[in-house]
């Protein structure tokens, strides 16, 4: 092979990168992205919705519904990334506005920090209506947390007096220099799937999923199981002391949620 030319499959992902990034901005272009929602349900009553997330979904040319996994890493790290997140930001705060009952979670990541539209955009809903803040959960994922911890620190202090939680995704995934965890603000840690997933029949997981949990309850935490899909794990998960329960055992997300076709909001403040 010549220097400097690439692999048949280096070939392969650079064109499917390529062609994803042109889907998401034509998706931008012509105002085709929504939110689907997911409830988090309380452990120690799963009939009960802590606050529900809000997960950024485009429509491609022939309408399907294309979920955040499937571009986000093709995106993430120019410009039409930094306008998903404006997107994102937008449609939960109206979501918020419009649902006074609703408590939700939005997904960001550092790059939001220093974007300016993104940043507008969230101090004008705040100055527009003063119970968003409150309402609001800003989820940051460990390994975005740690590219510039100090700046994130500083912004989770800047929006302290709003009201806002702030939850760490994926955590367990990434890795967090303890030196700067005890100077961040999260309320809420969001335990990676992949120690939930079979945890009630796996006592490695088990093992790691306590000791993530003992962290959260050391700085005063709430603990939410990301991808909890059968009864058994949910059922070890809350005896192992989980606050929240998230995934598809309890409900998918989805676009039209029960609040919104009713027009009462369910979740639990």
């Amino acid at each position: 092979m010549p220097p400097g030319a690439q692999s048949p499959l280096d070939h392969a992902v650079t064109q499917r990168d390529g062609a994803t990034l042109d889907m998401v901005r034509e998706a931008i272009a012509h105002k085709q992205t929504l939110l689907a929602f997911q409830p988090v349900m309380r452990a120690s009553d799963p009939t009960r919705v802590a606050f529900y997330e809000g997960l950024i979904r485009v429509l491609d040319a022939t309408g399907r519904i294309i979920p955040a996994k499937d571009f986000m890493s093709s995106i993430e790290d120019n410009e039409t990334g930094r306008q998903i997140d404006v997107l994102a930001l937008r449609m939960g705060l109206s979501a918020l506005h419009d649902n006074p009952g609703l408590r939700l979670s939005i997904n960001m990541s550092a790059r939001s920090i220093g974007y300016q539209a993104w940043n507008r955009m969230l101090r004008r809903w705040l100055d527009r209506d003063a119970t968003i803040g409150e309402r609001l959960i800003l989820e940051i994922t460990e390994s975005s947390a740690m590219l510039v911890p100090e700046l994130v620190a500083d912004f989770m202090d800047q929006l302290q007096p709003h009201g806002i939680c702030f939850a760490m995704d994926d955590f367990g995934a990434g890795h967090t220099a303890i030196r700067y965890f005890k100077d961040f603000y999260f309320d809420i840690l969001k335990l990676d799937g992949q120690f939930i997933k079979g945890i009630a029949h796996d006592p490695d997981n088990r093992a790691l999923t306590a000791a993530l949990v003992s962290i959260a309850t050391h700085f005063d935490m709430l603990t939410v199981a990301e991808c909890v899909e059968n009864a058994e794990d949910a059922a070890v998960l809350s005896q192992m002391g989980i606050d929240c329960l998230q995934g598809y055992y309890y409900a998918a997300p989805t676009t039209r949620p029960d609040w919104l076709k009713s027009g009462q909001n369910r979740a639990a403040g």
